[in-house]
């Protein structure tokens, strides 16, 4: 039996009524100030009294994957290009979260939408991977939630996304796939048994909505009072705001026949106007209290450029087996789920490279298999062999900010051939920022560069400031850390996301080194801005 299958407790019905009060109304988007401020004074869901206002997770945090565990919940996300890849994060109330690692650091390409399960006493995560060269659906598994995790073992399944793990009445493995297919598992969840079988059809939404495409994916399955229920999205994760939702359907056995929600979508954007875009690929998951809740991601209204926030939505079953969404648009506090909170929420984004690994805030954007060979720790300094002449092939360090306006600094030791740099990076497609061989600048700006290229220069010391402010970044540099000079460009980066040039990340701070020598970077520093 899965861990997510769970006992049906009564609802509360104090908690619905304060629920359906704070609901009532179309929200009005927050300010930046409506948030609880935490570490670095980032933005936090919890808000001291009792409830908590969305998104749970800021920033880039797509797909949740979330499993209750006894009294502790355990999620894990997709990280696309990242490595180390699939973060890991522990809680203890659903709405605090603190970074526990990553499962995989060995590049299978890049990583959606995963499904962490525990079963028997072990926990698997089943993910797709793909390159330029195929794709493929993976696992790994633990014994132990902190790890190790195995290497990526592959599934052989090149033609589907979106993974879901269920246990069926035969007591028998499978794995629910995008397009409504399915494929069965051995006993142990490490290869299929048999052929990939359709079983759904999925749910249509009149034609007259407005959507990105019908894109049916991303099922996760639930036990509950004898039903099997199929949480799946459609309508396409990105495009128009009001396209993305999520649709229910249930069986009595893990084979269907499927009957689709009569009141589907249970979520969907519905306006522009509201706090939250794009809402969608939900995991259903209950508190120690009985009460039911959906994560699920979605854009934050004017802010692609921070990717797909992870969110949490009250969910409350009906008398006739199906559940409703009581969350409305997401844009007001709610009451907190049960738990015991720890209090501490996230993590800092800053570094003082004082250890002898990188922190669980950093991840490189395509890395390559010996990528970690060009890390090294001296002396409170991170060094980075250079790599590539670029951002767009350095592959850069970043971290996934979730705050609407931030600066960061950073002090930089360059070595004669090399260049470093602080960036807004994207992807290797777009980013912005500068760069410096010691003595003369390098602009970032669109994914390209002016001048088009560094000369080798003789090295030196350099500190760089970004200031990234309702999507405006602006420049300064330091020779000395105490005197500062205000870069001659800045640059309007809210177009720096999917809609623009796919992939569905985020725009992230980060640093690069590039050419042939070697930099080293001191005290990394992050702060929100209000």
């Amino acid at each position: 039996m899965t861990l997510k299958t769970f006992r049906s407790l009564p609802i509360l019905a104090g908690t619905w009524l304060l629920g359906a009060a704070l609901c009532a109304g179309a929200a009005t988007p927050p300010e930046a100030g409506a948030w609880a401020r935490g570490i670095e004074g980032q933005r936090q869901a919890d808000l001291g009294d009792g409830t908590f206002l969305n998104p749970i997770l800021a920033g880039d945090h797509p797909d949740p994957s979330v499993l209750r565990d006894g009294d502790d919940y355990y999620l894990t996300l997709s990280s696309f290009d990242a490595y180390p890849g699939l973060p890991l994060w522990h809680s203890r109330d659903l709405v605090n979260w603190q970074p526990l690692g990553h499962a995989i650091t060995t590049s299978v390409g890049s990583i959606w939408a995963p499904d962490l399960v525990r079963h028997e006493g072990r926990y698997y995560i089943y993910f797709p991977g793909r390159t330029d060269a195929g794709r493929s659906n993976y696992l790994v598994w633990a014994d132990d939630i902190r790890g190790p995790w195995s290497e990526p073992v592959d599934l052989h399944l090149p033609d589907h996304i979106d993974p879901g793990h269920a246990v069926g009445e035969d007591g028998k493995r499978y794995l629910f796939l995008s397009g409504g297919d399915y494929v069965q598992l051995s006993d142990d969840g490490m290869r299929t048994v048999g052929d990939v079988r359709h079983v759904y059809d999925g749910w249509r939404y009149p034609e007259e909505w407005v959507v990105e495409s019908y894109s049916q994916e991303g099922p996760k399955i639930t036990r509950h009072d004898g039903w099997y229920y199929m949480i799946t999205a459609v309508g396409g994760t990105a495009g128009p705001p009001t396209g993305h939702m999520v649709i229910v359907a249930r069986s009595r056995s893990i084979h269907g026949p499927w009957e689709n929600d009569p009141n589907n979508p249970v979520v969907r954007t519905e306006s522009r106007d509201e706090q939250w875009w794009s809402r969608g690929h939900a995991t259903l998951v209950e508190d120690g209290a009985g009460q039911w809740w959906m994560m699920y991601h979605g854009y934050e209204n004017g802010f692609w450029t921070l990717g797909r926030q992870a969110l949490l939505d009250p969910v409350e079953w009906t008398g006739d087996g199906w559940f409703v969404a009581r969350g409305g648009d997401l844009g007001r506090p709610l009451p907190k789920p049960a738990g015991e909170s720890t209090g501490r929420h996230g993590m800092a984004l800053s570094d003082d490279f004082s250890g002898d690994r990188l922190g669980h805030q950093w991840a490189f954007y395509q890395p390559g298999p010996d990528e970690m060979d060009r890390v090294a720790f001296e002396d409170g300094a991170l060094v980075l062999q250079g790599k590539g002449s670029v951002p767009r092939d350095a592959s850069p360090l970043t971290a996934i900010a979730g705050d609407r306006a931030y600066q960061v600094e950073v002090e930089m030791e360059i070595e004669p051939g090399a260049v470093g740099g602080a960036l807004l990076f994207y992807s290797d497609r777009l980013y912005a920022g500068l760069g410096s061989n010691g003595e003369d600048f390098i602009m970032h700006r669109y994914g390209e560069e002016r001048p088009a290229s560094l000369k080798p220069g003789k090295g030196g010391r350099l500190w760089l400031r970004l200031t990234h402010d309702d999507h405006v970044l602006t420049i300064h540099h330091s020779r000395d850390g105490r005197t500062w000079e205000k870069y001659g460009v800045q640059m309007e980066v809210s177009g720096y996301h999917h809609n623009t040039v796919g992939k569905f990340l985020s725009l992230r701070p980060g640093v690069y080194a590039a050419g042939d020598g070697r930099v080293r970077f001191h005290d990394f520093r992050y702060r929100a801005l209000d």
